[in-house]
């Protein structure tokens, strides 16, 4: 019997895949301390002990053209991924979300005899239904992180777990909750530097309207300081970094880019604007491509518009305002979304997700199936 420690290789391609990742590795190490990890993250998997080939930062390219002027660069990390799989030979793969570059190395990877688990599921539901067919072939086990993933697959004879969402576990442990201030206004405009440089300063520009009111920028740690501060000369807004549920937990409202966080906003039941504006490029591919009726998580898990979207050219100035004043000034509107928000929780389950990531990953490292 093989007594070696098991040998585990691990992909995260964004800052939210590294906080995942980190969690899901710290109650996996509980169970078995002796685990070795190889994976490409960030900064939090590398304090839970996995060894870092490549920091996200260098992988996160936003929007389809960004993706097609980076190709080059995206290929030659798929080809140099492949390689160091082979050299290291781990027992299993657990691939996080990251799905155009991850759905690739589930395929090598399974033609090549190495258990693949993935952990959040790429949003096929939204766009590519047809990869779902791959992902069937060469995924071993799907750990989905939305309720209605697991009914999607199932259609198409497909056995997935649905194991929560993890920010439920990382919104438990971050502490308890403060008093909410009635004056602070969260601003979250985005991760990557893409995106804040077109998302904050028309969030910033609504501040003037607001007067009585404070307004907080959220900071994603991965960027430097010195970026924000450059958008925010002239403005009154306070930048915090590395500390959004803090920020969270005080505001009465928030403008928030798409993406994971609008959910984490709704998680901590903040009123919220959800807004984006991309490339003239992106939106038309994305028109053409993306089969959905929301942008935002919330109104996606809840299938139905819990909050405002506020789209390309209806992300401007006036609406921004107009939205946020509905969110501070009108008490039925604002208790409405409040209701929903507070409905989104049950839905999404309790705590323990990364646990139960965490068994399921160990079973499969200890299974000779």
């Amino acid at each position: 019997m093989d007594m070696s420690p098991k040998r585990l290789y691990v992909i995260a391609g964004e800052a939210s895949g590294d906080l995942h990742g980190a969690n899901f590795l710290k109650a996996l190490r509980a169970k078995d301390p002796t685990i070795a990890v190889r994976a490409w993250g960030g900064d939090r998997m590398s304090a839970e002990g996995a060894h870092i080939v490549k920091h996200y930062r260098e992988l996160a390219f936003m929007g389809f053209a960004e993706v097609v002027l980076n190709l080059r660069t995206i290929l030659r990390n798929i080809a140099f991924c492949k390689v160091d799989i082979a050299s290291w030979k781990p027992d299993a793969i657990v691939l996080i979300d990251y799905p155009g570059f991850n759905l690739r190395i589930a395929e090598w990877a399974h033609e090549h005899g190495v258990k693949v688990l993935y952990y959040i599921s790429p949003q096929i539901w939204a766009w590519k239904k047809g990869r779902v067919h791959k992902i069937k072939k060469v995924v071993d086990r799907m750990f989905a992180i939305l309720p209605f993933e697991k009914a999607f697959y199932a259609n198409y004879g497909m056995d997935v777990e649905f194991v929560g969402h993890p920010l439920l576990d990382e919104i438990a442990a971050s502490g308890t909750s403060k008093p909410r201030s009635q004056e602070h206004i969260a601003l979250l405009p985005g991760s990557r530097r893409q995106e804040i440089a077109v998302m904050l300063p028309a969030m910033l520009a609504v501040a003037k309207n607001f007067t009585k009111y404070r307004f907080v920028v959220a900071a994603a740690p991965s960027v430097p300081r010195s970026f924000y501060e450059e958008m925010m000369k002239g403005s009154n807004a306070q930048l915090v970094v590395g500390d959004t549920y803090g920020v969270l937990r005080k505001s009465k409202a928030a403008l928030v880019t798409s993406g994971t966080a609008t959910l984490e906003t709704a998680l901590f039941g903040v009123p919220m604007a959800v807004c984006y504006k991309g490339s003239a490029l992106n939106v038309w591919l994305a028109k053409r491509l993306v089969k959905v009726k929301y942008i935002s998580l919330v109104n996606l898990i809840m299938d139905e518009p819990v909050v405002r979207e506020l789209i390309q050219e209806e992300m401007n100035e006036r609406m921004l305002s107009s939205e946020l004043n509905a969110l501070l000034h009108d008490a039925e509107y604002r208790s409405t979304q409040e209701k929903h928000l507070a409905d989104l929780l049950h839905v999404l389950g309790g705590p323990g997700a990364s646990a139960r990531v965490a068994d399921g990953v160990w079973k499969s490292l200890n299974s000779r199936a």
